[in-house]
């Protein structure tokens, strides 16, 4: 027996939007997951750690050589932690970060991107820690003093000083039941 053509229109369409609404649903479900910039971790400014220092006076003789010297040669390396809290609103499905590319700004100025591969399970109902590692050259893209820059490296530690304007702005990528998932358009996360 011969199915007619316009008989196999209607399972054609259905084949072909069944999978587009489970598409939507997670997209709208994903939209609902908030991000932000609940801290940074591991500050360390040409291998001093920064953790434990309030101000430039805090610095050891031997500390403050050593960002000196790094000054002087022109390289000044910044290491941190930012931790992104994810959450994932009760009642939404678990899903899993995948990726997020991301570019850092520190006082509204664009300073490096990357891209965070390890993948982080965004369960429902829960906020979940994503740690991203960044690592720029002070040097590039700020000019000042030691002083200043160290300033800097601290007020991005949490130094209540003078806190600096800290965001990213990215781009998460999910896995779902149809396959990864990249967010349209980039997040802002953070400014504090």
């Amino acid at each position: 027996m011969r199915i007619s053509t316009l008989r196999l229109i209607p399972i054609l369409i259905a084949l072909l939007v069944l999978p587009s609404c489970a598409a939507f649903q997670s997209l709208t479900a994903l939209s609902q997951v908030r991000f932000a910039l609940d801290g940074v971790s591991g500050v360390r400014l040409a291998g001093v750690q920064l953790d434990e220092i309030q101000g430039y006076e805090d610095l050891t003789v031997i500390q403050a050589a050593r960002i000196g010297s790094a000054l002087v040669n022109r390289q000044l390396p910044l290491e941190a932690t930012l931790h992104v809290g994810a959450d994932n609103p009760e009642g939404n499905p678990d899903a899993r970060l995948v990726e997020l590319d991301w570019t850092l700004f520190l006082r509204d100025r664009e300073t490096v991107s990357g891209s965070l591969s390890e993948e982080f399970r965004l369960s429902s109902g829960a906020r979940t820690d994503v740690p991203v590692a960044v690592r720029l050259d002070l040097i590039e893209f700020f000019d000042g003093s030691a002083r200043d820059l160290v300033e800097l490296a601290l007020s991005l530690g949490g130094v209540e000083r003078d806190p600096v304007d800290v965001r990213l702005q990215a781009v998460p990528t999910i896995q779902t039941r149809l396959g990864p998932i990249q967010y349209p358009q980039p997040l802002v996360i953070g400014s504090r």
